[in-house]
């Protein structure tokens, strides 16, 4: 929510006319926030997804059922919900998560070690270093802008002049296809699956439950990942000094930035966990759960209402607000959905959209029928 709003919901755009001090302001809160959890929080999502499918996969074979038939149905209709967001707003992870989620299916009953060994090859990024090796026979050579550029050009167009069906529109078509893209580009279709696994073999390893074993794997881990990120981050840095040649420097940097994301999201994770391990975060957590129980609900919800406050059809907003007023602007959205979320499940199970989904899940089941009554 907060990250999503800082780029008016992929609408970049700095407005002028701000004194010095707001400037300076707004670029030490979107470097602050993007340093934490730009290219970090997908991961996170993507982590818990793995762990959410272990979850359900473990509980229907508890009672002699493979889930994988069911999950692919449920992918289907995230899917949906996933094109359904993407009118709103371009950005939408929900469609990519439902297509990638296939890769589950054919690793979900194999040994932890060989999900482990795809999980790192694809953390690898193979594909980028075919792009190396073809770098070095000439490493100077001009590289052309990346194609998801023009996309992301055309897409501004329609946000800042059209109206609300060509935007809706300009979303689905062009704004979707510069999504993909850049995902492509920079290393994300092999991401997330491994997050995916990653996530599926942690539930499996049963890490996040209370246990005095789970308080010292996460220290190794903080520990871990806190030495990775310093030398990954370091390097990052580094690169452009290192490297002269554009053809051979941008996919390094790709893979590397990569890297370094997924450390800082395995320092995220860690310390979070060992919060948690220790009690610290238990009752501070218990007001964010209604969120997290409307998650998917709010998700689409944050896009319908960040899209019309920022775009050219609503109230056109990207050219008045910078860095520190977005942020602003979302924690009081996050404050407001979760209060929605609070007053919604007093009086009901589920959110709208995860009951329509639960439903939907289990048609045809006998547990489609239970939760309809």
């Amino acid at each position: 929510m907060l990250l999503h709003n800082l780029e008016h919901f992929d609408l970049y755009h700095l407005p002028a006319g701000q004194p010095d001090w707001l400037v300076a302001l707004d670029k030490g809160i979107w470097d602050t926030m993007f340093f934490l959890f730009g290219g970090k929080s997908y991961l996170i999502f993507a982590l818990l997804f793995g762990v959410t499918f272990h979850l359900q996969f473990a509980r229907r074979a508890a009672v002699g059922e493979d889930f994988r038939p069911r999950f692919a149905w449920r992918m289907v209709l995230l899917l949906g919900f996933g094109m359904v967001n993407s009118l709103f707003y371009q950005g939408d992870i929900l469609s990519f998560y439902a297509v990638m989620s296939f890769t589950l299916l054919p690793v979900a009953r194999l040994g932890s070690r060989a999900v482990l060994a795809i999980a790192a090859l694809l953390l690898l990024q193979p594909w980028l270093w075919v792009a190396v090796l073809q770098a070095l026979p000439q490493p100077d050579a001009r590289l052309a802008d990346p194609a998801s550029w023009a996309y992301f050009g055309r897409a501004k167009e329609y946000m800042t002049g059209g109206t609300l069906l060509q935007t809706y529109l300009g979303n689905i078509t062009t704004g979707k296809a510069a999504a993909v893209l850049w995902s492509w580009e920079n290393g994300r279709f092999f991401q997330i699956p491994a997050l995916f696994m990653l996530g599926m073999l942690a539930g499996r390893a049963g890490v996040f439950a209370l246990s005095d074993a789970n308080r010292a794997f996460w220290r190794r881990m903080l520990v871990v990942a806190i030495v990775c990120f310093a030398a990954l981050y370091a390097t990052t840095l580094g690169l452009d000094a290192a490297v002269s040649g554009g053809a051979l420097r941008r996919p390094l940097l790709v893979i590397v930035k990569s890297w370094s994301n997924f450390a800082l999201m395995g320092v995220i994770v860690a310390a979070f966990a060992l919060l948690y391990q220790r009690g610290t975060l238990v009752r501070a957590l218990r007001a964010f759960a209604p969120l997290g129980r409307m998650s998917l609900t709010s998700y689409v919800a944050q896009s319908v209402v960040g899209t019309a406050l920022y775009y050219h059809f609503g109230f056109g907003l990207y050219a008045y607000t910078g860095a520190t007023v977005c942020l602003l602007i979302g924690v009081v959205l996050a404050v407001l959905q979760g209060l929605f979320s609070a007053w919604w499940l007093r009086r009901h199970k589920q959110g709208p959209l995860e009951t329509l989904w639960h439903r939907a899940t289990w048609i045809g089941s006998g547990r489609a029928r239970a939760a309809a009554a």
